[in-house]
């Protein structure tokens, strides 16, 4: 486990610095256009190509060297984020601009995030994996909490591009921990495919693994849906925020939702999660259901940010649960290819609900909003009932949330997914040393949840 520490502050110095970037653009594109609709475009853009691609990029990491992998999906954030910067120095970044890069910078992290997976497996022990996952998210919480905060501040001494200068600076530290990870011989390059298959062969054999084991399908259809209403908050509550406060208040109530990510993470790294991993991963999102439900109903920024808050905090726990059953069930030698493909499943409606988003809010809950009355006095001239109509939709997608969760308890192969599958690689395979074939020590730590 020790050896994995380096890899992950490294990660979580990457983590810090794609929020920063994506904070700051965030704000600078509504600021610039205020439109809700082109705000949403960005979290497309920012998640789409990435998810077409990813099936093609698990292939490639599993043929190449993670660490090689990882080097790569940093190292092209960070050339995006220079040419930003350079744009922006010229007076010439717009809006479809930021929609380009980030489109460019998602499909490095779409070989980015299979190759640390992959590589996590290989230096965590199988009965620790719950607990490094705990420690992924710990860092995207720390992320969560700082970077709305610093980047709220820097934007206004060094402006957007002293931000993206700075990230460039980030993900080169994120480089330089990959490397010193290799030095210690710990990172095992992935097992070579056998025959000359082609890359898109080698994709499908991604799928094809998923689909004939019904509760990792069902496993993956459930966040599918899941990620629809997530997609949506996403892409809504900054506007939802300013519409009622301003773009400090926004930074603050963004650092409380971190907070509360942040204690799910440090719960979840030093707790390893229940042993009941998919029955956690259902309760907890049923919380998350209530939260979005009791969000959109009682209006105010003091109720966003509680309801963040308790909803950040179960992410981890139904996060980490979920990735430890797919790193235990998932034959090492093919994670690359299967982790892409979960992938690109799991997140292919997120993309959806971007897109949908601001049509949403402006074609089908503002009218109903005026039909029902709901207007509300708002922040500094914003549309009355902009607000009420993004609290509408929240409502109706804790709905459906919470309705799913429910399905997923009277779903048996979703339920017995853990005991049907065996694990794919035994607990010395996982985490040993290059040194030495010992395995490691057992711990008497329960078994884990991830998402």
């Amino acid at each position: 486990m020790r050896w994995f520490l380096p890899l992950w502050l490294g990660q979580s110095v990457s983590h810090l610095c794609s929020g920063l970037i994506g904070f700051a653009l965030g704000v600078w594109v509504y600021e610039q256009t205020g439109s809700i609709t082109r705000f949403a475009l960005i979290a497309l853009f920012t998640t789409l190509p990435g998810i077409v691609l990813s099936p093609f990029a698990g292939v490639l990491v599993d043929r190449w060297d993670r660490r090689r992998a990882m080097m790569l999906g940093d190292a092209g954030a960070a050339g995006c984020a220079l040419i930003t910067a350079l744009l922006l120095r010229q007076g010439s970044l717009t809006a479809w601009h930021v929609c380009a890069l980030m489109g460019v910078t998602s499909i490095f992290s779409a070989i980015h995030w299979p190759a640390f997976s992959a590589a996590t497996t290989l230096l965590v022990p199988k009965h620790l994996l719950g607990r490094a996952s705990g420690m992924v998210q710990l860092s995207q919480a720390i992320a969560q909490i700082l970077a709305p905060m610093f980047a709220g501040r820097l934007l206004s001494l060094v402006r957007l591009d002293g931000v993206l200068l700075l990230g460039v600076v980030c993900y080169s530290v994120a480089i330089g921990t990959v490397l010193l990870v290799r030095m210690t011989g710990r990172v095992a390059p992935a097992a070579p495919v056998a025959g000359r298959s082609s890359i898109l062969q080698e994709a499908r054999e991604g799928w094809t693994y998923i689909v004939v084991r019904p509760g990792l399908l069902g496993l993956l259809i459930f966040f599918a849906i899941i990620n629809f209403s997530i997609g949506m908050v996403q892409a809504l509550v900054t506007p939802l925020i300013l519409s009622m406060a301003s773009t400090e208040v926004l930074g603050v109530v963004l650092s409380i939702a971190g907070g509360g990510m942040l204690a799910g993470s440090v719960l979840m790294s030093l707790w390893g999660g229940p042993r009941r991993r998919v029955r956690s991963i259902l309760a907890f999102t049923l919380v998350q259901g209530g939260m979005l439900f009791a969000v959109g109903l009682v209006s105010g920024v003091t109720t966003v940010a509680i309801g963040a808050f308790f909803f950040l905090f179960c992410t981890p726990i139904v996060i980490g649960a979920s990735q430890a059953i797919w790193q235990s069930k998932v034959a090492i030698a093919l994670q690359g290819r299967v982790f892409a493909v979960r992938r690109m499943i799991a997140w292919s409606t997120t993309p959806l609900a971007y897109l949908l988003a601001g049509p949403m809010v402006e074609h089908i809950f503002k009218p109903l909003v005026r039909v029902m009355d709901l207007s509300a006095p708002v922040h500094e001239g914003t549309p009355a009932e902009a607000g009420p109509a993004i609290g509408l939709l929240f409502a109706a997608l804790g709905l459906c949330t919470a309705l799913a969760a429910v399905a997923g308890w009277f779903s048996a192969r979703l339920q017995r997914v853990e005991e049907e599958l065996p694990d794919a690689v035994a607990d010395e395979m996982l985490g040993s040393s290059s040194e030495s074939s010992t395995p490691p020590v057992e711990a008497s730590v329960s078994r884990q949840p991830v998402a």
